[in-house]
């Protein structure tokens, strides 16, 4: 369970004026206002902090003839620390801050026992008053520089690293982009479409339309088990095994056999992804299909009625043997086919309540009027629009009718 924030509230300094205090502290030592409000009976509450650092000065004016009245003009025992003194020391003094002297250095030694070496240590140090009077330190010392300086050379790195992260994803992501489908193979009797919105710069969702010969079309959506950079490095894997044995899509079996192996052979032995694979005929409208453990697919017939396409058979990459079922049906003029990833039907709403399949059925059933296109942008912002808090995973939909 992480620990509650706990910081100091504020030191308290006391002034005759708070707006000519401000003004000093703000003008002429560069701090910053911490905030600046009237909290009811308690008054104006003003506060500073210095650009470095969290601590704060509450700027508070006593009421007169009290005792905190009397503190006004008396040294605050407050200590600045820097580690450039004489820096800060001139910088200060050209803006007309007053001192009680230039900066001195002291030497001291540590305590050790007896017949050790005693090692020294510095400090440079000056004091500077307020305009009310109010007395402070300016200290430097030789370990607390050393310290400084290396926290920000970490600070330094750590930003460094952070910018080429950021560099490496975006790069990534267009990458990534780019293994989307970027044209449409053509395709007469079948209006179809596709869309991938991703939860980070780069995801393990896929999809894809295959040319995988004469009048057939070859329509892939699949779910890498992995997030991140390693769900979209085992996603080019796939897409690249997919593309590469396209020549062998005339039978979808030995087609998906054949992507399997490569995928097992060349990544970890946890690694999968679920698949669904289709094979559209133009001229028959015939459709073969073989769900590799990926939600079922969504077949809207003209007349209203909708049948799921079932897993026919396991997920791809995890076996080795593996195999194969393939299933068949007939898409008529006006038959729909909607494909999705858990994206889609997990997305969450603020009250943490998945969008689900029953949403999904009356949303693409609501725009089955629009063009292919159209419908899935349409669903594709409903889902998004529905989980308006963070997105958790990649929101995936292909929609495919025939004319």
């Amino acid at each position: 369970m992480p620990q509650p924030h706990l910081r100091v509230h504020a030191v308290n300094i006391y002034v005759r004026d708070q707006d000519r205090s401000l003004r000093f502290y703000l003008d002429q030592l560069g701090f910053n206002l911490a905030f600046d409000a009237k909290l009811g009976s308690q008054g104006r509450w003003v506060a500073v902090a210095p650009p470095d650092g969290s601590a704060i000065l509450l700027l508070i004016r006593p009421k007169p003839k009290t005792q905190e009245a009397k503190m006004i003009g008396r040294a605050t025992q407050v200590s600045f620390v820097t580690e450039d003194v004489l820096a800060k020391y001139r910088e200060w003094r050209k803006r007309g801050v007053a001192f009680s002297h230039a900066p001195r250095l002291r030497r001291f030694k540590t305590e050790t026992a007896p017949g050790e070496p005693a090692p020294a240590w510095g400090a440079t140090f000056t004091r500077f008053k307020d305009v009310d009077g109010n007395s402070f330190a300016l200290v430097g010392f030789d370990e607390v520089s050393r310290q400084l300086e290396a926290q920000r050379r970490a600070t330094a790195q750590k930003l460094e690293a952070e910018r080429s992260a950021a560099q490496e994803l975006e790069i990534a992501r267009q990458v990534q982009a780019r293994l989307f489908p970027q044209s449409l193979p053509p395709c007469s009797s079948l209006d179809y479409s596709g869309s991938c919105v991703q939860a980070r710069h780069v995801g393990g969702d896929y999809y894809d339309f295959l040319q995988v010969g004469r009048q057939r079309l070859g329509i892939v959506i699949a779910d890498i088990a992995g997030k991140g950079i390693a769900g979209a490095l085992l996603m080019a894997n796939l897409q690249a095994n997919l593309r590469s044995q396209c020549g062998l899509a005339q039978d979808p079996d030995l087609f998906l056999r054949s992507v399997n192996r490569l995928f097992f052979e060349s990544t970890a032995a946890s690694a999968y992804a679920t698949l669904f694979y289709a094979e559209y005929h133009e001229e028959t409208g015939k459709l073969r299909y073989a769900n590799c453990g990926h939600l079922c697919g969504l077949l809207f017939r003209r007349g209203g009625r909708m049948e799921r396409l079932q897993s026919t058979c396991p997920v791809v990459g995890l076996l080795d043997p593996w195999y194969c079922a393939v299933e068949e049906r007939v898409l008529r003029t006006g038959d729909t086919l909607a494909l999705y990833t858990d994206g889609v039907t997990e997305a969450l709403n603020p009250a943490e309540e998945e969008y689900g399949e029953e949403r999904l059925v009356e949303a693409l059933q609501r725009h089955r009027r629009l063009d292919a296109r159209e419908m899935v942008a349409s669903v594709v912002g409903e889902v998004r629009q529905y989980s308006r808090a963070d997105q958790y995973d990649d929101i995936t939909l292909i929609v495919a009718r025939r004319r």
